[in-house]
């Protein structure tokens, strides 16, 4: 057992810390996703606005984590106040995942790119993504998969964390129950393998930004079935099957999505039993 479990103990009990964090960070999530959403837009101060309360929004997000830590579990929040350096490779890995996405769709004739979008819409994006990002992984991965994995072993917080992260989106527009399925998998089993093999929040915090804003801010598709107020830096256009193409969902609602995610996924869950990583049940 890791340090983290063991110290977590002469804290509240593990179901107790899972319920007051679970509704403090859930309100928080909700709070942070409708200030900024309402914000964001294509001009140049709707871009500065969403930059400014993104990065706030996502700095008092983690403040509140460290506390929210220090106070229930009586430690440090190791996983998030540790080395940073996860962010900037999840960053880039999760750019290139749904860069990988896209253009697999592009070549079987789903995606198309019929302009230039704006500028200024992009970074809107970037600032919706940064809260938004920040503010899921605190609740998905910093909370309930880390508190479940306690009392349920890895495997179980994969399942539960992932199943509830699928779930919690077919609240969105346009979702469908194979939308969730593939949200569950995309977003919620490689960022869980991610915290797994590392054990910082940082990485899947970068993977789940990296990928949202190339999906949303750089080519212009819809994000979870949200299309939001602003353009990303191409304007596009998504047609055929939607078993390629995910519809109205969007990209992550498609077949490709889940198998190009599924190989970092497996590489992640990998990684961590070679680092001693994987806990069984309590």
């Amino acid at each position: 057992m890791s340090g983290t479990s063991t110290t977590s103990r002469r804290g509240r009990p593990a179901p107790v810390r899972l319920v007051l964090m679970l509704v403090v960070f859930f309100g928080a999530e909700a709070l942070i996703a409708l200030v900024t959403t309402a914000v964001a837009g294509d001009s140049v101060w709707a871009a500065i606005w969403s930059l400014v309360l993104g990065v706030v929004f996502a700095g008092l997000a983690l403040g509140l984590y460290v506390l929210a830590v220090r106070v229930l579990e009586r430690r440090p929040a190791d996983e998030v106040t540790g080395p940073r350096a996860g962010l900037g490779r999840g960053v880039v890995l999760g750019t290139l995942l749904f860069t990988v996405v896209i253009t697999v769709i592009a070549v079987f004739g789903g995606y198309r790119i019929t302009g230039w979008g704006s500028v200024a819409g992009a970074l809107s994006v970037l600032g919706v993504t940064v809260a938004v990002a920040v503010a899921e992984e605190l609740l998905f991965r910093g909370v309930l998969f880390r508190i479940v994995e306690e009392l349920a072993g890895t495997i179980g917080a994969l399942v539960v964390s992932a199943g509830l992260f699928g779930l919690l989106h077919l609240l969105n527009p346009e979702a469908t129950l194979f939308g969730a399925l593939a949200i569950a998998v995309e977003g919620g089993l490689m960022a869980g393998a991610a915290y797994a093999a590392t054990r910082t929040l940082w990485l899947p915090i970068g993977l789940h930004l990296g990928w949202n804003f190339a999906e949303g801010g750089l080519f212009g598709t819809t994000v979870s079935g949200t299309a939001g107020g602003s353009s990303g830096l191409f304007d596009s256009v998504l047609s055929g099957p939607v078993a390629l193409t995910g519809g109205d969902f969007g990209p992550e609602a498609s077949i490709v999505s889940i198998l190009v995610c599924a190989v970092p996924t497996v590489l992640f869950l990998r990684a961590a039993r070679r680092n001693g990583n994987l806990r069984t049940r309590r």
